[in-house]
């Protein structure tokens, strides 16, 4: 018998403010397209929908990727992490993902960081 949605989302562990963090990413090429923050509500509504469903923590209401820009993203996937406190959503998206226009919200702002020494064979 497969876990039913609620039993499903009893397995993330929300934060003290009843928040996950959801990594968006292109489900084909695996490219991280944003992070975003979601309620058990925002959660079930991603998972029982078909389309990426947030819940905006400076406006307080969910709010749907695209439903102004038409940017939508498609849901592909979903997972939890080990821990329980993040989740990876895989997503057809359609358009950018960032409010900005840019392809990725991770397009534009390089910190520049110092190299690790490359991995042992």
């Amino acid at each position: 018998m497969s876990e039913t949605i609620d039993e499903r989302i009893a397995r993330v562990a929300f934060n003290p403010d009843g928040l996950v963090a959801a990594i968006i990413q292109q489900w084909d090429t695996s490219e991280v397209l944003m992070l975003g923050w979601m309620d058990a509500e925002a959660l079930r509504r991603t998972l029982t929908e078909g389309r990426v469903t947030f819940w905006s923590r400076s406006r307080q209401e969910y709010w749907r990727k695209g439903d102004t820009s038409g940017n939508i993203q498609l849901v592909r996937g979903a997972r939890l992490d080990c821990d329980g406190d993040a989740v990876l959503v895989e997503v057809e998206q359609v358009g950018p993902a960032c409010h900005t226009g840019t392809h990725t919200c991770f397009d534009a702002d390089d910190l520049d960081p110092i190299r690790g020494p490359e991995a042992p064979a």
